[in-house]
């Protein structure tokens, strides 16, 4: 089920009013999960069995961990938690992948190997929900929290429909606890819930799908070869397509809990305003980037070790983070460049950051857009869909486009990348050291409303298919 569709808007109201009703707080629980069922059996009601394995496995192992005290048997116990849920994370998705790749390298030492059909269909939102689950046992087995006193309150934190399918990525200490007591959104929460719900699907009905998806399709999509300019301005339009289309999922999930009375942690912190790579990973999809440092970075040694450990910790983490996107080698690149900025970035700031030019508002400004024509050049293998696409647009940017490029864009397809983009820049850096609670309300109500009016009525003219968000399929 989708956020963008008349479906979800006939769900929604029913769950409000079951929430809102005069019935029991458990309940009103239980309706929430199957409501929260409902909502994820809607794409394919066969892998709400995955849901149930993980959240069965993880309820049971995590109180086993916690009451066992023989340090042996509770790594073994972690162990069972991980491979069933990493286990079933390879094989839906990363089967496929190392299959082609085995047959790659068979191929490559002279045996024919024939790859078997693989025909498993990706579950809708398995890498998000598998790293909750995990989160759930680790820190159940570094002693961070004690196992749930009630399996309906884990089974919802499993799958809270708001966050289900594409985050953000719940932590246990933050949720199940909301589980516990009632809760209920006091009118000017709901009010604010309903605007970020608006926001939400402005950003992502509008901007990703409306004015920004059709030009990155035209050049990232283009059967030539195209231009430097295009290049650079399809990329452009991918950055705001993507952002706007996952940052309004984030937002749209965190309005919609907020109206059931729920708080769900901010997943985006005006990223394009980063000033350095580092900066960006505490702005773009925060409940990832935390999760790989809490669990994975840190673990690894993060930057306890020699300068050289430190920096192959940032690389494993960032390409892992890459694999975790898709089961393809263009995330792996994506994620090695990230990691290799993070590197750069960190030997740079060791051996000159302490120059007085450093903190000079100029120099900010400057870093802050290299920063983002860099972020760019990643997203060019996060878009292609092969090798061969963002090797040709990687040229393209660095100005080896071919005299044979595509046709230009139209102008109206330009004026709208500059204007959008643009426009975004500016709203990211002037808000970059605030939040958007703070900005509403140095406006009066009226504005504020007239302003959502107009989303709305955008949201509306605009609506077509009800193209899915992008991080669905991760």
């Amino acid at each position: 089920m989708l956020f963008n569709s008349l479906t979800f808007i006939v769900f929604f109201a029913i769950v409000l009013a079951l929430h809102y009703s005069p019935l029991s707080w458990r309940i009103k629980k239980i309706s929430l999960l199957i409501a929260s069922y409902l909502f994820y059996a809607a794409w394919n009601p066969l892998f709400i069995i995955l849901l149930w394995i993980s959240t069965v496995v993880d309820w049971h192992v995590a109180r086993w961990i916690y009451n066992e005290q023989d340090e042996r048997k509770r790594k073994g116990l972690l162990w069972l938690s991980l491979a069933t849920n990493l286990g079933i994370l390879g094989y839906f998705k990363y089967g496929g992948f190392l299959l082609e790749n085995w047959q790659a390298m068979m191929a490559s030492v002279g045996i024919d190997y024939q790859v078997p059909e693989w025909s498993i269909i990706l579950p809708m939102g398995i890498s998000f929900y598998t790293f909750q689950t995990m989160a759930y046992s680790l820190d159940v087995y570094f002693r961070r929290a004690q196992p749930a006193r009630s399996f309906l309150d884990f089974s919802l934190f499993v799958t809270f429909f708001p966050q289900l399918v594409a985050g953000p990525i719940v932590r246990p200490g933050h949720l199940i606890p909301q589980f516990t007591t009632p809760h209920y959104a006091r009118v000017n929460q709901f009010f604010w819930g309903m605007a970020l719900v608006i926001l939400g699907l402005f950003q992502k009905v509008v901007i990703a799908d409306g004015f920004l998806a059709p030009i990155a399709e035209a050049v990232f999509d283009a059967k030539s070869a195209v231009g430097f300019t295009d290049a650079w301005l399809g990329t452009f339009a991918f950055a705001g397509q993507i952002f706007s289309d996952f940052a309004g999922y984030s937002t749209t999930a965190i309005g919609v809990a907020l109206c059931l009375g729920f708080s769900l942690p901010t997943n985006f912190r005006f990223p394009y305003a980063a000033i350095g790579f580092s900066d960006f990973w505490r702005r773009w999809h925060i409940s990832l980037s935390t999760w790989l440092r809490d669990y994975l970075y840190i673990p690894l040694g993060g930057n306890r070790m020699s300068n050289t450990r430190t920096y192959i910790n940032l690389m494993l983490t960032m390409l892992l983070g890459g694999l975790w996107h898709g089961a393809s080698w263009n995330f792996v690149v994506w994620g090695g460049l990230h990691g290799s900025f993070l590197a750069m970035e960190r030997f740079c700031s060791a051996r000159w950051g302490s120059l007085a030019v450093v903190s000079q508002s100029w120099f900010r400004v400057v870093m802050a857009l290299l920063t983002f024509l860099a972020i760019n050049i990643t997203w060019v293998f996060f878009r292609a869909a092969d090798f061969t696409t963002s090797g040709n647009m990687i040229s393209a940017m660095l100005g080896f486009a071919p005299e044979d490029a595509a046709t230009p864009l139209p102008y109206l397809y330009i004026i709208e990348v500059c204007v959008i983009m643009a426009l975004l820049l500016l709203a990211h850096w002037k808000m970059r050291d605030t939040n958007l609670e703070d900005v509403v309300a140095r406006f009066p109500a009226w504005l504020v409303t007239a302003v959502l009016a107009v989303m709305t009525i955008a949201i509306i003219f605009t609506q077509g298919t009800g193209n899915a968000f992008i991080y669905f399929q991760f």
